[in-house]
């Protein structure tokens, strides 16, 4: 008998022996849900596989959606497309350009899958943006039973309201419509700073820009800064050389600091002075390109990721906290840690429900521990209010998480009426939903 093959995420942090499906369709999506269902065997969508928790871990049955992808409608006129659940953010954005649309707004990488990003929670930054969540405008769901769910502000609004951020838990998502925006360039402008001058200016910096963000370099007072700024239409796009663009993205912030990390991890001494040469050695840039390769970068350093959405006005209070802990513990920290903010929404679980949010998130490279430094700042950010990321790794449990979450409760009454039999259960939901 041939084994089951082992699944592995992204980060190399989870990994399970699965039997896979790959359906074709969304009919055959439905009938391979009911089949299991019918076996009493448990089904877990996976995207990317980016998560670094174990939220698309199963012992059961995995459903691979990389054949569900492409737009099935779009109106350029009210700026409505609606997706198979497994399309990449990559390839969608390219399509949405080619009709004269663009994403609102997106995070930092764009490998995952629109049912995988909005499942959990996934977030760019700017104060008047919300999550990617937030641009959903109805979805369809496959529920244990193989019916076809579709819900919308209008059509189940509350399991719209669940399902928007509804971590895998409620059905597999077969569709999302998202409301877009004619394509739209953003102007970029990157420049080194220091911590002090960035956090005198937060709030001007926060709403004085479309999208603002900064890398923190641990061990340092220095900063990366990153302003990106809607410009008028028909303006000339002027990107990057490519020359220059595979310098900076491809070879100093992957290849080069790969090294660099391996080095460190061998003479973990030497990381405060990498951290204040890396730092030192940024050069300002400025371009303008199509908002979705603004958006996004490339990452192929492999790295562990913490995330947190706190009170905007706590970002400050939470960085020097950090800072502080690495000075009385010893703790060396090579990989810069990134404050982004967005706006409040009204999803259930979004992290940043009715509340302006600014998401500190830490990392640390793959082949250094990684325990003690972000329990140490989940034990910073819960104590102002803290949220984490659904699918970056922390340790917070139902009973923990009920308490930051007002309609806790009532998402869990969606998930006991769509799910009673928990066929879209795994470790990971119990823990984090009870």
């Amino acid at each position: 008998m041939t084994a089951p093959p082992v699944w592995t995420n992204w980060a190399g942090t989870v990994s399970c022996d699965v039997a896979v499906a790959a359906p074709a369709s969304v009919g055959e999506l439905q009938r391979v849900v009911a089949a299991a269902t019918e076996r009493g065997q448990r089904v877990k969508p996976v995207g990317a596989g980016h998560s670094f928790t174990a939220i698309a871990a199963t012992d059961g049955l995995q459903l691979d959606l990389r054949h569900l992808a492409g737009i099935v409608h779009a109106d350029r006129a009210s700026g409505l497309v609606t997706v198979l659940a497994g399309t990449r953010l990559h390839d969608l954005n390219e399509a949405l350009w080619q009709l004269g649309l663009s994403m609102t707004n997106l995070g930092d990488i764009d490998v995952q899958t629109v049912s995988g990003a909005v499942s959990t929670g996934t977030h760019g930054t700017g104060a008047r943006f919300g999550g990617i969540a937030t641009q959903l405008r109805a979805l369809e769901l496959v529920l244990a039973d193989g019916a076809l769910l579709r819900c919308s502000a209008e059509e189940n609004p509350e399991i719209f309201a669940a399902a928007r951020v509804g971590l895998g838990a409620l059905g597999v998502v077969a569709t999302v419509t998202l409301q877009c925006e004619p394509a739209f360039a953003l102007a970029a402008s990157e420049a080194p700073a220091s911590l002090d001058d960035v956090l005198a200016d937060l709030d001007a910096n926060v709403l004085g820009n479309d999208h603002f963000e900064f890398y923190w370099f641990p061990h340092t007072r220095r900063t990366l800064t990153k302003r990106n700024n809607r410009v008028l239409p028909r303006t000339g796009l002027r990107p990057l050389p490519p020359a220059r663009a595979w310098l900076d993205d491809r070879f100093l912030s992957n290849t080069v600091f790969d090294g660099v990390n391996r080095l460190t991890t061998r003479r973990p001494g030497l990381i405060p002075r990498a951290n204040a040469i890396a730092s030192g050695a940024l050069s300002a840039r400025d371009f303008v390109d199509r908002s979705y390769r603004v958006f996004a970068s490339p990452r192929t350093v492999r790295f562990r990721e913490m995330e947190y959405a706190v009170p905007r006005d706590a970002v400050p209070h939470v960085l020097a906290e950090i800072e502080r802990w690495l000075a009385r513990s010893g703790e060396l920290v090579g990989f810069p840690v990134e404050v982004r903010f967005a706006a409040a929404d009204d999803i259930w679980l979004s992290t940043a429900y009715e509340r302006e949010s600014g998401y500190v998130a830490v990392h640390q490279y793959h082949r250094r521990e990684h325990e003690r430094y972000f329990a140490a700042v989940e034990r910073i950010a819960t104590d102002v209010g803290g949220r984490p990321h659904w699918g970056k790794l922390h340790g917070r449990d139902a009973a923990s998480l009920r308490a930051a979450y007002p309609r806790f409760d009532e998402f869990v009454a969606v998930r006991d009426k769509l799910d009673p039999g928990r066929t879209f259960d795994n470790d990971y939901l119990r823990r984090v939903l009870g």
